[in-house]
């Protein structure tokens, strides 16, 4: 388990999308230099202007291919979005660890920056979310939206396997319980009540921790792969746009 936990945390990156084809389903593909050197790949759609961007960190076994539906209810309101492939994930360069994809993170947001006048909100889902919080500590987003957020690997380990030593051996235990109080931005917290992948009591352990402004609905007869409906993406697409106008 020690020296499976890697292909075990990160099976997107074994599973193999394949890099981001010519054309895209969705959007312009761009490539992102980080700053220890590594090239990732994302599917980015500008935003109107003055509009809010959101920079979408995606699941641990998920692609950036599949949120093509996201870009397209997110443009129909003039907002932008950017969707990074982690390293070691389909196209980009690199193996996937938490300072690697908080270093992806931070280069997605700091490449947004330089090309789009708007404000910046960032958007997790699952261990996404955990990379939105720490890219949060960091950079100033207008808002930070988590979706299915455990509130650490760590805890989260613990409670799938809880008759193993996890604390001493876990290398990737993505602290969002203690980077979370960094996070001043507004937050919006969105799980399911019937999850089993991150059962609700970790988003909600997490929600407890943050600070004020924050809001989470819970979303009845929900899972972890189900949660995506019209209705979802309207309440993230409402959150971008209320937290772009109080940036603006």
């Amino acid at each position: 388990m020690y020296f499976a936990q890697r292909s075990m945390l990160f099976p997107g990156a074994t599973m193999g999308a394949g890099p981001v084809p010519d054309p895209p389903p969705w959007g312009e593909r761009v490539e992102i230099a980080t700053a220890d050197g590594e090239q990732i790949e994302a599917l980015f759609t500008s935003a109107d202007t003055g509009r809010p961007t959101a920079i979408f960190f995606h699941g641990n076994a998920d692609t950036v291919l599949n949120y093509g539906f996201m870009a397209s209810a997110l443009a129909q309101r003039g907002i932008g979005l950017l969707a990074i492939s982690y390293r070691g994930y389909g196209g980009s360069s690199g193996s996937p660890s938490e300072a690697g994809l908080i270093a992806d993170g931070l280069a997605a947001f700091d490449w947004l920056t330089v090309r789009h006048d708007g404000p910046v909100v960032l958007v997790g889902q699952s261990l996404g979310s955990a990379v939105a919080v720490a890219v949060a500590t960091e950079r100033q987003a207008a808002g930070i939206a988590l979706i299915s957020a455990p509130d650490s690997m760590l805890a989260l380990a613990r409670t799938h396997y809880p008759y193993l030593p996890v604390g001493p051996l876990i290398r990737d235990p993505f602290r969002s319980d203690l980077r979370i109080a960094e996070v001043d931005e507004p937050k919006l917290f969105l799980h399911g009540d019937k999850d089993t992948i991150v059962p609700l009591m970790h988003g909600q352990a997490l929600f407890e921790l943050a600070p004020e402004p924050k809001e989470m609905p819970v979303l009845p007869g929900t899972g972890h792969n189900d949660l995506w409906s019209l209705d979802t993406v309207d309440m993230v697409a409402d959150f971008i746009d209320s937290v772009g106008q109080v940036a603006n």
